[in-house]
């Protein structure tokens, strides 16, 4: 049938109606850095108020101890702030980092997380009950082993442990470098390799660390207390923004899947629930606990902090992904200036970015 110039207008008008409607099942491509990191154009390039940058630094300077702070969204540099290139210690974001590494060995059967301390030969100074002997290396990277032998490092919430031997193993949390230490020797034991050689080879390498220094890495802790050290990890604030926007893409860094996305997804998954976290007073926040990973839990995990995390190192080391607002913040207090960033200080930091956003 021969088409009416009515009908053909007609199909013309709804076919550019139809063009003109918003794409809005298409996801945004994931930007990833290069060699260096990309900069937005501008704060209202990135949706971010431009007033607000001033504010920010302003309040960096009279409130924090900030030595580094390096803020991505979209995987583009939003913010920057001090020494983003220096490498100090991370403290205890080492076992977040630890975490991601466990992934490919456990998926392809290297390491087994049902292995016991009695199985792997895992004994310590003091000696290990019995029932501590039970635990399991699951255990170890979700904090639960019942554990409560002396950690060779301090840093922890050992004093606020239970009496040794009062718990089954896997029923009860505690953040205990005991349990982060051993699970450091229980990685290099399974696998093979140096802690640190595996980072470099799993992690580094594949998310193009700029300032990586494999000889800067090394072990410490008090060998009296405890045979097993701590793995303390130099880095770059810059590259633990890498580390948090792999995190951000679920173990993918450019089409690459360095760790699985299965795995990724899991260890920041809730394994010990805000009602359920130990010493009680952390029951009254906002965080539980997934393997070696922060998690916002309970009723403040919405909004801007829905399905968010974090890496929490002692003096004031962080790695938050935002995945609500595709946002990364890394910040470091550098631990020779005999200084610290509290916890308090950094979360009102983290409020004012989400503030900023239009």
């Amino acid at each position: 049938m021969t088409a009416t110039p009515f009908r053909s207008a007609a199909l013309l008008i709804g076919l550019l109606f139809y063009c003109s409607l918003p794409t809005f099942s298409q996801a945004p491509v994931p930007v990833f850095p290069g060699e260096q990191w990309e900069r937005h154009a501008s704060w209202s390039d990135a949706g971010y108020d431009p007033e607000k940058a001033r504010q920010i630094r302003q309040f960096i300077v009279d409130s924090m101890n900030t030595t580094g702070l390096y803020v991505v969204v979209q995987g583009k540099e939003l913010f920057r702030f001090g020494d983003i290139e220096e490498l100090s210690y991370l403290a205890s974001c080492r076992k977040s980092i630890l975490a991601m590494m466990y992934g490919k060995y456990i998926e392809n059967g290297t390491i087994n997380p049902e292995l016991t301390m009695e199985q792997l030969g895992f004994d310590d100074i003091q000696g290990l009950l019995p029932l501590e002997k039970k635990a399991t290396v699951q255990d170890l990277i979700t904090a639960r082993s019942g554990v409560y032998h002396p950690a060779s490092n301090s840093g922890d919430n050992a004093a606020d442990a239970p009496e040794r031997g009062s718990q089954e193993p896997g029923s009860y949390f505690l953040y205990n470098n005991w349990d982060f230490n051993a699970a450091g020797a229980a990685f290099e034991q399974l696998t093979g390799q140096n802690i640190y050689d595996a980072m470099e080879t799993d992690i580094a390498r594949p998310i193009g660390m700029q300032d990586w220094d494999r000889s800067a890495q090394k072990k410490s802790g008090d060998t009296k207390q405890s045979r097993y050290q701590a793995y303390h990890v130099w880095l770059s604030t810059r590259d633990m923004a890498r580390i948090g926007q792999l995190m951000l893409h679920e173990g993918n860094w450019n089409g690459k899947q360095v760790i699985s996305r299965d795995w990724a997804k899991e260890i920041v998954r809730v394994v010990t629930p805000l009602e359920e976290m130990n010493p009680t007073r952390y029951r009254d926040g906002y965080f539980g606990y997934g393997y070696m990973w922060w998690v916002w839990d309970g009723p403040e995990a919405s909004g801007a902090f829905e399905g968010a995390y974090t890496a929490r190192g002692a003096i004031g080391q962080y790695i938050t992904v935002l995945p609500a607002l595709d946002m990364v913040i890394s910040h470091k207090t550098n631990a020779k200036y005999s200084r610290s960033t509290s916890w308090n200080s950094y979360e009102r930091l983290i409020q004012h970015f989400i503030d900023a956003k239009l």
